[in-house]
């Protein structure tokens, strides 16, 4: 396939999968069997092209909380999505340092999806006895820095299922609320993740030379375009139901991945 279109619906693909819990790396396990490898830089760009939409969607949000600083439920606010990246940032920094993280490959990532869809089984039943809370608390701060880390351990887990989820154990029940803050707290945290991989490769001549750059751009701005519109849908939709059809998505794919690749270590990008 021409290289251009793969980095095109690779894009796509980032773009409607970032956002949704569902694990944006089993679904570029699948089109990456096809579609070709790619760069650690331009998988980590292609998420920042999600993160752009994130930006968008919640650009009065955003705006809000940066003119609002003498606001004391604003300055709360951009406290806590400060804190729970410095979680992520500190913690994520030394699992990296110690290796702790499982490998890329589908038995992990197809198990990580099953079980995953059982827990937004368990969360959902669970919060559906909860009353509806809307405030962000402490708790659920380190929660969700805490969850992006998990997430980042596991592959498959999906970076934006383990922070929400993880906000409405914490008690953060509300789901667009939840969804906000695990979105909000995403900003600085794949941003960090691709000006550290934007980095290595610029220090890199060799990884500097070989990367495609014009592939890498279209794909990210694909991404931006294709996770703005997936925002706003995810958004609408859980403001009137729950994510239980989710659960059974992730459970089907994972199923899928086993049923495709088997049981081996066969290759995965994140």
């Amino acid at each position: 396939m021409n290289d251009w279109l793969s980095a095109l619906l690779l894009g796509v693909i980032e773009g409607l999968t970032e956002f949704l819990p569902i694990s944006s790396t089993g679904h570029l396990l699948i089109a990456q069997e096809w579609l070709g490898r790619r760069s650690d830089l331009f998988n980590v760009a292609i998420q920042a092209g999600a993160i752009v939409a994130v930006c968008l969607v919640y650009r009065a949000r955003l705006m809000q909380l940066a003119t609002g600083w003498q606001v004391p439920e604003h300055r709360r606010y951009t406290l806590q999505i400060a804190g729970a990246f410095m979680i992520t940032a500190v913690l994520g920094l030394t699992a990296k340092l110690m290796g702790v993280e499982l490998p890329e490959t589908v038995t992990p990532i197809a198990l990580a999806l099953i079980i995953g869809g059982l827990v937004i089984f368990a969360v959902e039943a669970w919060a559906k006895r909860q009353p509806s809370h809307e405030t962000v608390t402490w708790t659920v701060m380190i929660a969700v820095g805490v969850a992006q880390i998990i997430a980042g351990i596991f592959p498959g887990t999906s970076r934006s299922a383990m922070a929400i989820f993880a906000g409405m154990l914490a008690g953060l029940t509300h789901r667009p609320k939840a969804a906000e803050f695990a979105f909000l707290v995403g900003i600085p945290t794949m941003f960090a993740a691709t000006g550290f991989e934007l980095m290595k490769v610029l220090l890199d001549a060799e990884a500097t030379a070989a990367e495609h750059w014009g592939q890498l751009l279209l794909a990210f701005v694909v991404s931006a375009v294709v996770g703005f519109a997936a925002v706003r849908w995810l958004l609408g939709f859980i403001s009137k139901h729950s994510f239980v059809p989710f659960g059974w998505y992730r459970i089907a794919l994972g199923l899928l991945l086993l049923a495709y690749f088997g049981f081996g270590d066969g290759p995965a990008e994140s």
